[in-house]
Formats: structure tokens, C-alpha cells, sequence
């Protein structure tokens, strides 16, 4: 877990006016961030801007990193990992076009701010997480917040969620270099799923994959990314 997690006490934003109370300045900054940073890039769907405009991102970040949590960028969260720009995190929900009865799978919890933005929108949301100090953070913040219909869990990604399966809308966070198997199977027929495709060094590229009542998956490439690499959990 990284340092600062537990902090009780927030710093405002760098542009907040003087003696504003810090979750009135964190509230306006969000707002901003919805505005200039997701509309303006041209997210559209209602309830995806209402669910960012919602979440409260710097609750997600190490307390050290609060003052840039509404910055047009990804911040280190600690173990190597990141949360993701705030961009990328509205555009992927949008392509999941998540509804109120959605069973959603998302591969790699990391703060658990993406699970948080999309569980305003659906029924459920299992998140697995390699890495178990951060899926025990995430677990903590998500039942501190109230998101009660998140659940975390430690494990290898690769396999997705078996007992939970299938899923309506699968999210992944990190990028494999290629689409694990176990994902596609675990796919509802008239599912999306929106990953992350390329190795570690490369520009790597959205994919946004639909399954059809027949089992038959189509992709399309949405634009290029930077994610982290997608780890497979060591054996013994």
C-alpha cells in the first residue's frame, strides 16, 4: 500500500481560492476536470459525466498526490501501478455502454477509481487484482465511500472471474499482449469488453470487442494508449 493512504487530513488544489473548505475546492476541480478534460475531448454519454462528476478521484490517490488529483494525467498509486488519466478512465466506461442491469468484470483494481466510476452505472462490479496490497487499499476506500456493489478480490487477471461468470461488460486496466482467452470466454454473447493491447514498450491500442448472440466476437481499434504491462501471477 503506498504511503499516505491512511491520511485523514486532504490538501486542496493548487488553484483553489483562499479558505475555501478542501472538498468545496476538490468538488469545483472535478468539475472542471469533467468539463475540460472529458466533454470537451467529445465523451458524451450523460451518465458517464454525472458518474465522474461524482467520484471523488482524490480519495483513490496516496495522500501526497491529492493536490494533483484532478490533473489531466495518470499518477503512480505505488507497486509499479498507476490510476489512470481521468480521460481514459470516462472513455472506457463510455465504450462499455454500461446499463443499470450489468454484471461488469474489471481486470486490474488498482486504486479502485474505475470500479468506483462505473458502479454508479450497474448492477455489480467484481474487480480482480494481482498485486494483493492494492487489492486490499482499494477493497478499504471502495467500502469507506459506500460503493457497496464492488467487489475486490486478489488474483491473476489472466483467469478473469470463473465463478462469477459470464459478465456483460469486461474492463481491462492493464495491457496484455494479447487477449487472454479466459476473458473472451468469460464474455456474455452482446458483451463488450475494452482492453488494452500492445507489449510494454510499444504504443499499445484500445480494443473495443463485442460478442453476438452467437458467440462471434468483432473488434475495433479506438486509439493508442500507454498502460501498464498485464502480469501473470508466478506459480509457486
Amino acid at each position: 500500500m503506498a504511503a499516505g493512504w491512511l491520511m485523514v487530513a486532504t490538501m486542496a488544489p493548487a488553484d483553489c481560492t483562499p479558505g475555501d473548505p478542501p472538498q468545496d475546492a476538490f468538488r469545483r476541480a472535478r468539475l472542471a476536470m469533467v468539463a475540460d478534460q472529458i466533454a470537451a475531448r467529445g465523451v458524451t454519454d450523460p451518465g458517464v459525466l454525472d458518474a465522474m462528476r461524482a467520484v471523488p478521484r482524490h480519495e483513490f490517490v496516496p495522500g501526497a498526490m491529492r493536490e494533483d488529483a484532478y490533473a489531466d494525467s495518470p499518477l503512480p498509486i505505488g507497486h509499479g501501478q498507476t490510476i489512470s488519466q481521468p480521460y481514459i478512465v470516462a472513455l472506457m466506461t463510455e465504450l462499455a455502454r454500461p446499463t443499470a442491469s450489468a454484471r461488469v468484470l474489471e481486470v486490474g483494481t488498482g486504486s479502485g477509481y474505475q470500479a468506483a466510476v462505473i458502479s454508479r452505472l450497474v448492477a455489480s462490479v467484481f474487480s480482480v487484482e494481482l498485486v494483493d496490497p492494492l487489492a486490499q487499499s482499494a477493497a478499504a476506500v471502495l467500502r469507506r465511500l459506500g460503493y457497496g456493489n464492488v467487489t475486490v478480490r486478489s488474483g491473476d487477471g489472466y483467469l478473469g472471474w470463473p465463478d462469477e461468470a459470464p459478465f456483460d461488460i469486461i474492463l481491462v486496466t492493464a495491457a496484455p499482449v494479447a487477449v487472454p482467452p479466459a476473458l473472451l470466454a468469460q464474455l456474455k454473447p452482446g458483451g463488450r469488453l475494452v482492453v488494452p493491447v500492445g507489449g510494454r514498450w510499444d504504443v499499445q491500442d484500445l480494443q473495443l470487442i463485442e460478442k453476438d448472440a452467437a458467440g462471434k466476437t468483432t473488434t475495433r481499434s479506438v486509439i493508442p494508449v500507454r498502460f501498464v504491462p498485464m502480469v501473470k501471477k508466478r506459480e509457486g
